[in-house]
């Protein structure tokens, strides 16, 4: 399977990996460590030697009650990484990890070539401003948000309503003339979801590829992990590979991480033994 992003093509007939690069001083694993240009550039390029294919730049954490950042500081965060990254013109896609229109639109034109959406392009212009690009999109389903979403997750069928929701938003993106080449669907673990939610959807893979689009999966470090081994989230490798290579092999395409090297060999036991 192929996605189309900007000048690039994406070959993912295996699964591959997406390093993360967060521009924050308070995302729940890394958030302070890499929130100056320099040390996140250093950070990006040392993800494309581990394996990274994908580099996901974000500039607001999403974790649980995190606290939102005005578009301005966003902007600041961001832009200037990925025009330095641009400026190296490094071999791999750069992702820019957002829900407003106006950071998508300023990352685009700096060079990013994937939009990824916790928010499934659902803020009014995210939608046009993917449409209005050659860029590719990735839409994550999440329920409620950041400040309110692991109060008191529900759902009757969550991997029918997850399904639902990303099946309408991949339509939308089609109505608006992004082609289905260029779209990547994320169930959102972790997003609105309980350790119960999280593994149904896991094991429901399979069941959100009738939809035509690549998977993206991001499980690395997360707090369902930590509920499953009873580790703190600076203890949580060998669960994120686990969670890794069990996702490749239930039907995701793009894995996102924040342990590449460990992730991109794991993954190539995976392609060898499939």
């Amino acid at each position: 399977m192929q996605f189309y992003c900007g000048r690039f093509c994406l070959d993912l007939d295996t699964p591959t990996v997406m390093g993360i690069v967060n521009v924050t001083p308070d995302s729940f694993s890394d958030g302070g460590q890499f929130n100056q240009v320099d040390l996140a550039v250093a950070h990006a390029l040392d993800l494309i030697e581990q394996g990274a294919a994908v580099l996901d730049i974000g500039g607001e954490s999403t974790r649980p009650n995190a606290t939102p950042v005005p578009v301005a500081e966003e902007l600041q965060r961001v832009i200037p990484v990925i025009e330095a990254l641009v400026a190296r013109d490094i071999p791999v896609p750069i992702s820019i990890d957002t829900y407003k229109p106006e950071v998508m639109r300023a990352a685009i034109a700096a060079g990013a070539a994937i939009v990824n959406d916790v928010r499934g392009l659902q803020e009014a212009g995210a939608l046009e401003a993917v449409a209005n690009s050659d860029a590719g999109v990735c839409i994550m389903h999440m329920q409620g948000t950041p400040q309110t979403m692991q109060l008191e997750p529900h759902y009757e069928d969550v991997v029918a309503e997850v399904k639902q929701f990303l099946h309408m938003q991949r339509n939308a993106c089609l109505a608006s003339g992004i082609a289905q080449a260029r779209i990547m669907l994320d169930p959102g673990f972790g997003f609105g979801k309980s350790r119960a939610h999280n593994i149904a959807l896991a094991k429901a893979l399979p069941q959100l590829l009738d939809l035509g689009c690549p998977l993206l999966v991001g499980l690395s470090r997360k707090s369902v992990l930590g509920q499953m081994t009873g580790n703190d989230v600076d203890a949580r490798l060998h669960a994120s590979v686990a969670a890794a290579v069990v996702s490749a092999m239930q039907g995701a395409h793009l894995l996102r991480v924040h342990d590449v090297k460990a992730t991109v060999e794991a993954l190539k036991v995976v392609a060898a033994l499939k």
